[in-house]
């Protein structure tokens, strides 16, 4: 054997059995962080911005309440006249 192929098997080389199976590369674990954070943010905005739409929704249906509610408490208005058309000197 030459020297150098001697001592890559020595040290651990392209042929050790210790790690068959190869991790993620940094890479792909950088990238997998990475989805991460962004799913835990996309998440957390859904969920205020279904908060507020409830929020607002309740607010909403209240302030109609009150204005039906004004609205039938309201004394009567008397009905416009129509005018009528503008009479011409013949």
């Amino acid at each position: 054997m030459p020297p150098k192929a001697a001592e890559m098997i020595h040290k651990g080389g392209p042929m050790s059995s210790k790690k068959s199976v190869p991790g993620p590369s940094k890479s792909e674990t950088r990238a997998e962080q990475t989805t991460a954070i962004a799913t835990e943010i996309i998440d957390r905005e859904a969920s205020e911005r279904a908060k507020k739409t409830e929020r607002l929704r309740a607010a909403r249906l209240q302030r109609d309440a009150e204005i039906r509610e004004d609205a039938a408490n309201a004394p009567e208005k008397p009905p416009k006249r129509k005018a009528g058309k503008a009479k011409t000197k013949s």
